[in-house]
């Protein structure tokens, strides 16, 4: 069902909604489908409020989204931007919990189902679920890169790199006060501390990760310069750095096991001082706009 940018959902709708999940979607029609198709299996009518905001696409991405008929509400923007498209969202949904899922992940009822009752607990004000990430396919180059990575305490902790960031009514109010960043996962995770956030083992999004080195390169660079904007940003200054892979991770994991996890480890090494300069220029020039999108995980 696709609504104009005014039109609010009926009151009949509101009062079935249980959580409201909003899927900005710049450019996905080759993907949003296997997202929603995973959300509405297993669903009960009205359990879920879906909110698939188009925005800047050049594709169908609205019409496949739309092809779900009333079980999903398709909002269309013009501008591409993220930011903009959840909080356009935010002005038509009406649940709590809210989840902001990316539209090139897959997610089901029942992993909604577990974020929204880890929500529920009293203090907890954002969640995310565990990630899979299927390496068919993918070569040693992204491969090993991920297999050091996944190792890393902050990695395992933190709601970023996930896809899908849930928040309570309260936590949707302090993101609310957040200006808009590169880097709107790990703003989320930062603006929480460590008992007001939960990783949840019942949920489940699978994240496909980059087909080759060149898109691999350039998530990283994003990442970095996301995580070199939140620290400049006074709302999460003081808490920037805790979440930043130290040397003493990397030495963990190196020896941990030596002889299969040197190499990897090197690796990685290669893959961060590259990525650094990259970042380091997009700092220096003041680019925390431009999105360095992976497209090769986005094959269906």
């Amino acid at each position: 069902m696709q609504n104009p940018e005014g039109a609010p959902p009926s009151t009949d709708a509101i009062l079935a909604i249980v959580v409201s999940v909003v899927i900005p979607a710049h450019n996905e029609a080759g993907v949003v489908g296997r997202l929603l198709r995973g959300l509405l299996a297993g669903a009960r009518p009205g359990e879920f409020e879906i909110w698939v905001v188009a925005n800047g696409c050049t594709d169908d991405t609205a019409g496949v989204a739309g092809g779900f008929g009333p079980d999903v509400n398709v909002l269309v923007s013009p501008r591409p931007d993220k930011h903009a498209a959840m909080r356009l969202a935010d002005e038509h949904a009406k649940g709590f919990p809210r989840l902001y899922v990316d539209a090139d992940v897959e997610l089901g009822s029942a992993d909604v189902r577990a974020l929204a009752e880890a929500l529920d607990a009293p203090g907890v004000m954002a969640a995310g679920p565990e990630r899979a990430w299927p390496a068919d396919g993918r070569p040693w180059t992204v491969r090993w890169f991920y297999d050091v990575w996944h190792e890393f305490p902050t990695v395992r902790t933190g709601l970023w790199g996930r896809g899908v960031v849930g928040v309570s009514r309260q936590g949707y109010e302090r993101l609310r006060e957040l200006p808009p960043l590169l880097g709107d996962d790990l703003a989320a995770s930062l603006a929480f501390s460590a008992d007001q956030r939960r990783v949840v083992p019942g949920a489940v999004a699978v994240v496909h990760p980059p087909r080759g080195l060149a898109a691999l390169l350039k998530i990283r660079t994003r990442a970095l310069v996301s995580t070199a904007q939140a620290a400049g940003d006074p709302h999460l200054a003081d808490v920037a750095g805790d979440d930043r892979t130290s040397w003493s991770d990397l030495r963990d994991v190196a020896l941990a096991a030596p002889l299969r996890n040197g190499p990897k480890v090197a690796w990685f090494l290669a893959i961060t001082v590259v990525t650094r300069l990259r970042a380091r220029r997009a700092v220096r020039a003041g680019d925390f706009t431009t999105w360095q999108r992976d497209d090769t995980s986005r094959r269906p």
